[in-house]
């Protein structure tokens, strides 16, 4: 059963959901834009019910106790830190991190810098910071797919565009792969005051072209579908290149960017598989 927490930090309090027994393997999950740790509801149950000890919270300009107004409250740095401030709150000396979307760009960042802290590492759907830059600045196919970018870093157009007649931008967005109920959460959370603004405020503070990453030391899997509208097979496929352990690559075909919702048991099961394999 999900339990919902509030975890203290130095930087405010974080809302989250866990789940499973309190001396389970602690995983730690990542959400992305423009979600929340309930994207998460199939893994955290799965986790659970393998034995693990499973927190989502909602991070940095989500939880209404973390909520910054300034563009830089949101660079890399803090996003990174706010990871180890949850994670030391909790009492994790080491944990498995899972990250989708942003949660996952976040997630490759601390592997680099803080690798002690790791038993492994599970990126979904956004690829490692090298060859995904690389890709930005090389490949006309993640250009074009990286378009929308430059919307949402402009102050006022962004929110229009996602908050324009109730929200189409988002429910567009989201239809495929979220429940309707779901979805209407999601929507209330980010028309809230001030709440658009610091979920884009996370485009704005940071270009996936300019995150510092280098090899990632610790076992990783990484999940990429082929019916991603925003990452195109170059930086998926570049990734293996950046990570010197046991490295799984899983392609999930006809599947959209929303995989830990619009595929939840087959991500579910990779991930089980991925943390069997690396107990250590």
């Amino acid at each position: 059963m999900t339990e919902q927490l509030r975890i203290p930090t130095t930087v405010g309090n974080f809302d989250a959901l866990a789940a499973g027994p309190g001396d389970g393997r602690p995983v730690l999950l990542l959400h992305g834009f423009p979600q929340g740790a309930r994207e998460w509801d199939h893994q955290l149950a799965a986790l659970a019910d393998a034995g693990h000890r499973a927190v989502a919270p909602d991070q940095r300009g989500y939880s209404p106790g973390v909520r910054p107004g300034g563009i830089d409250d949101y660079r890399m740095d803090e996003l990174v830190a706010d990871v180890l401030r949850i994670a030391d709150s909790l009492g994790w000396a080491r944990f498995d991190l899972v990250g989708h979307d942003w949660g996952a760009a976040v997630a490759w960042a601390l592997a680099d810098r803080h690798p002690d802290r790791l038993r492994t590492l599970t990126a979904v759907s956004v690829p490692h910071p090298r060859p995904f830059g690389d890709a930005l600045r090389d490949d006309e196919d993640q250009q074009r797919r990286s378009a929308y970018l430059a919307m949402f870093r402009q102050p006022g157009q962004g929110e229009q565009m996602l908050l324009a007649n109730d929200a189409a931008g988002v429910r567009q967005m989201l239809a495929r792969a979220v429940p309707a109920e779901k979805l209407e959460e999601y929507v209330a959370r980010i028309a809230a005051p001030g709440a658009a603004t610091a979920m884009l405020n996370w485009y704005r503070a940071t270009r996936p072209e300019e995150v510092e990453a280098g090899t990632v030391t610790v076992p990783t899997l990484y999940v990429w579908s082929t019916a991603d509208a925003g990452v195109g097979l170059a930086a998926a496929k570049g990734t293996g290149d950046w990570v010197s352990a046991p490295y799984r690559f899983e392609t999930f075909e006809g599947v959209s960017h929303w995989i830990p919702e619009e595929a939840p048991e087959r991500l579910s099961t990779v991930l089980l598989e991925h943390l069997a394999a690396h107990p250590g």
